[in-house]
């Protein structure tokens, strides 16, 4: 599905996180994470919208990018997505778990669009986070906090909600992933008690 809206939202994303780099050893391009969970969700839907707010899904919360642009540049639909995607700014300074609390709580009532990417997202966030330091512990408590208890309870609320809300398709490919971070974090807690 490569549609004028899909051309436009790779541009917006492109230019919103033209700054923005991946936590890890190389400062890869932020737009990288955005495609990519975009290529995950293409296997399993063609909707435009999906495809669209996957693109868009942080400039919420990582960007100056606003709800009234985005319904103006990509419509309703597309905002609802991402706004059921954003844990408000005024959050901000709240811990990673009181984050993904809210974002469980925002997910179980959004659309099942927001599901879907909420899926794809995670997918994409724990491969790279298992390929990236399964040898370099250390790298990543440094890079995201001692506290892997907390990312254990946060990751498994999230996984919760997905699980009730997905029943086929990528909720298959989300496990399957979310199985090897839980170890990985089990690994790393590991590490840290030596």
């Amino acid at each position: 599905m490569y549609t004028y809206k899909v051309e436009q939202a790779i541009k917006a994303a492109a230019v919103l996180h033209e700054s923005h780099t991946r936590k890890g050893a190389l400062p890869i391009p932020y737009i990288t994470h955005l495609m990519a969970v975009t290529f995950i969700l293409r296997d399993y839907t063609s909707d435009e919208k999906t495809l669209v707010a996957a693109l868009l899904h942080d400039t919420l919360e990582d960007t100056d990018y606003t709800t009234q642009e985005i319904t103006s540049d990509f419509g309703q639909d597309v905002t609802d997505i991402v706004e059921t995607l954003t844990v408000s700014k005024t959050n901000a300074a709240d811990g990673w778990l009181i984050k993904k609390r809210q974002l469980a709580k925002q997910l179980k009532s959004g659309p099942e669009e927001a599901i879907l990417i909420a899926a794809a997202d995670n997918t994409h966030n724990f491969r790279t986070i298992v390929d990236e330091y399964h040898d370099n512990h250390n790298k990543f408590i440094q890079d995201y906090g001692p506290n892997i208890e907390d990312r254990i309870i946060g990751s498994e609320t999230i996984a919760n909600v997905i699980n009730s809300r997905l029943k086929d398709g990528i909720v298959h490919e989300f496990n399957h992933t979310f199985e090897l971070y839980k170890q990985f974090l089990i690994d790393v807690q590991e590490t840290k008690h030596k």
